[in-house]
């Protein structure tokens, strides 16, 4: 019987559970004994010229080693998005929380003092905090340009394009800034070698590209560093390897002689890691009367922030502009504007979310308009199972799906019917607690960046195998799932299979993990390697057993080589294998460049309870169907997918980053930053489905974004549907309890 499709406790939580993760905190190298500490002096104010920086009085405080400034760094310009951020801010801070400065000092207690006695003088600028502020160009953040718009992607428009359509509906969707926010927050530590390499362990998905990008930023050739990852508690895809300061880290460490160790605070990982989402979009959606959808507009407007680390968001957002419906015609542009706040970049779903968020809140309001049920409008637009592969209107070429069926499995689960009688019932008597129901259907692209992924299986001489892959898993069970393939498709154990990753010598070629790419192409390339291994074993155990190679099998059960239909002749263990074959026989390092992205969809109902008098929100049910393909341990698959229906549902209710007028941050810590608990969360029913697709070797698609994506506009359409009879007609996101308060009131007084 094959391991793979059942349920297998994950190998990597026994070390996580009893002694604990070894993360970058909590590591003891040699190369750190004696390391000093840093501290990044933060600009406190969101716009200023910088007039001075007096560091004499920090550097004669207790313990201090070193301060650092922009006038100190002799490193070139640091290009990662449309506008050049600087390593330190030396002339312009441009949002709260840029580094100004580095202060290093022997013992850790001494950073805090250490970096108030920094001295910066501010001359400040008037702030540019919204999307609208930076339209208006009133004020530039960045006074070379002549605009604040720094990437327009798309032409205009076509004026006719609704003319024709009988019903037309129109809205603007605000999707809200969100903090990533890990558990474990951002932190590195760097050592420079007598060899004169430098060793950067990096709290990161991608060992691969945070090398990459140390390198050029110390303008060094990529052998001279060699970047580890510890164990990562986190990253939602705010820790793919594009941040300033492991790059003037590791410059200090050369110029200051020492090894250097930095982890930042809470508030500072709130302030100053990448920011998600923050995007402005209307979408505007015309047909006819009997639901079926013409044509379809989406305008996105992306806040980059001041420095748009991920420019790229928003073109995806286009690309999935049509979600899972047959729009004859589609338009969409987009345009990406620097205001003066944190830089944004990807955050878990990294533009599709915002796709699926404005389409379907725009499918609800077109069946408002029309007076018909949300589930049946969906039904009337979907693409269906014999057209795939369907190449969208906005560019996307979906591979397979099966749209309806996933929506009628939801609704047949959670009992559809009864649902809307009971909402009818909670009317008409005029309880005060109302009932909502929220649809929302998706498709998103899974392993988008066309790269492809290293995948490396060495059989040792006792038998067991060592596998190296260029995915990273932090927190996904990845080492799971690759040794369940493994293991059935070499019948060893998986006690005797070690997964290696992160570690840019043992892997020197990857791309890593983003964009729910791991399984894909990571999974394939591990495959790959363990058919060549196979290939060669066949060879070296047909010579052993005095056989034809065509006449041996590999028996999975027993782990052992033999002669097909003849298991009496004799068997040949991999172990026995390994002792015969000449060293590095039975190894295979492959790149897997053949998968294309796939796409993952679903479907989400939630159901919730609104109370009319307070204006807050319960997530009663969340019923769920995420088809990713065949699923490889469902334990992994049911993580992946919790997690990520969580993470919607925090968006639709209660996470946003704002900030006031003058750009400060009025959610800098958590107990103004409200993140989701299990408190807000019921028991979610799960609904399978899968099917597969032919654009890897395994037949998966990515599972690690889908659930996020589906729930937060089924959660925000299930609020603004339980008030509908109200008079409210829509709702800007997260729906706490005084906006919902808000907009009842409002409906009210109309």
């Amino acid at each position: 019987m094959s391991i793979v499709g059942t349920r297998v406790v994950r190998v990597e939580d026994q070390k996580l559970i009893t002694t604990g993760g070894i993360y970058v905190e909590d590591l003891r190298e040699p190369a750190l004994t004696g390391a000093v500490h840093a501290v990044f002096v933060r600009s406190p104010i969101a716009h200023a010229r910088i007039t001075s920086v007096d560091t004499s009085e920090a550097l004669a405080a207790p313990g201090v080693v070193a301060v650092y400034t922009a006038a100190d760094l002799d490193l070139g310009p640091r290009n990662v998005g449309p506008v050049v951020e600087p390593w330190l801010a030396g002339e312009v801070v441009r949002y709260v929380g840029e580094p100004v400065a580095l202060v290093l000092t022997e013992e850790r207690y001494q950073l805090a003092d250490a970096a108030e006695l920094v001295d910066v003088d501010y001359d400040p600028l008037d702030a540019v905090a919204s999307i609208d502020a930076a339209l208006s160009d009133e004020t530039l953040v960045f006074e070379d340009r002549d605009s604040n718009v720094v990437q327009v992607h798309g032409g205009d428009f076509d004026e006719q394009a609704f003319a024709g359509c009988e019903v037309v509906v129109t809205q603007e969707i605000v999707n809200q800034r969100v903090a990533p926010a890990p558990l474990e927050v951002r932190g590195a530590a760097c050592a420079w070698g007598e060899d004169g390499r430098l060793t950067v362990w990096l709290s990161t998905q991608n060992a691969q590209i945070g090398r990459t990008a140390i390198a050029a930023g110390l303008g060094v050739g990529e052998e001279q560093v060699r970047v580890i990852t510890p164990d990562v508690g986190g990253g939602f895809g705010a820790k793919i390897g594009s941040d300033p300061e492991p790059v003037v880290l590791g410059w200090a460490a050369k110029r200051a002689g020492r090894a250097i160790r930095w982890s930042e605070t809470r508030s500072e990982n709130l302030t100053s890691m990448t920011h998600g989402r923050a995007q402005q979009n209307t979408v505007t959606i015309g047909g006819r009367r009997d639901g079926t959808v013409d044509v379809v507009r989406l305008d996105v407007v992306q806040d980059g922030g001041a420095y748009p680390r991920a420019a790229f968001l928003p073109t995806l957002t286009e690309l999935m502009a049509s979600g899972v419906y047959h729009f004859p015609k589609v338009e969409t542009r987009s345009r990406v504007v620097v205001t003066t706040t944190t830089p944004i970049a990807a955050y878990r779903g990294a533009g599709r979310p915002e796709a699926t968020a404005a389409i379907e809140r725009g499918m609800d309001l077109f069946a408002a308009e029309l007076g018909l049920d949300p589930g049946d409008v969906r039904r009337a637009n979907f693409i269906r199972p014999e057209e795939f592969p369907y190449t969208t209107k906005s560019g996307a070429s979906y591979d397979t799906g099966e749209y309806a069926q996933a929506l009628d499995k939801v609704l047949e689960t959670a009992g559809y019917a009864e649902l809307r009688a009971e909402q009818k019932r909670r009317r008409d008597a005029g309880e005060p607690v109302v009932l909502g129901l929220g649809i929302a259907t998706y498709v998103e692209i899974t392993g988008g960046d066309a790269g492809g992924e290293s995948g490396r299986v060495d059989i040792n001489p006792d038998g067991t195998v060592t596998a190296y892959t260029g995915s990273s898993p932090h927190g996904q069970g990845l080492d799971s799932s690759l040794a369940m393939l493994l293991s059935d498709q070499l019948g060893i154990p998986m006690e005797n299979i070690t997964i290696k990753h992160g570690d840019t010598d043992d892997v020197p070629k990857a791309v890593g993990t983003f964009g729910s790419r791991s399984l894909q192409l990571g999974g394939s390339a591990v495959r790959q390697a363990a058919d060549q291994v196979i290939s060669t074993a066949r060879e070296i155990a047909a010579d052993m057993l005095e056989a034809s190679p065509d006449d041996l099998e590999l028996n999975v059960d027993e782990g052992a080589w033999q002669v097909r239909g003849a298991p009496a002749s004799g068997a040949v263990s991999w172990a026995q294998l390994a002792a015969r074959a000449e060293e590095g026989a039975l190894s295979a390092d492959v790149w897997f460049g053949e998968g294309t992205p796939t796409f993952p969809f679903g479907a989400h109902l939630a159901v919730v309870d609104v109370d009319t008098e307070t204006g807050k929100v319960v997530v009663r049910r969340i019923v769920a169907a995420d088809d990713a393909g065949p699923v490889i341990n469902p334990l992994v698959f049911r993580g992946q997918r919790h997690g990520g229906l969580g993470q919607g549902i925090g968006q639709a209710l209660l996470e946003v980053m704002s900030y006031d007028e003058d750009g400060n941050p009025t959610t800098a810590t958590l107990a103004d930053y409200s993140f989701v608990t299990a408190t807000e969360l019921p028991d979610f029913e799960l609904v399978d489905m899968a099917t597969p697709t032919t654009r890897n070797l395994l037949g998966v698609k990515g599972i690690g974004e889908a659930a996020t994506i589906g729930s937060t506009p089924a959660v925000h359409n299930a609020v603004v549907d339980a008030l509908s009879h109200l008079g409210v007609a829509h709702l800007d996101m997260p729906v706490t309890p005084l906006r919902v308060w808000t907009a009842i009131e409002e409906a009210k007084a109309q």
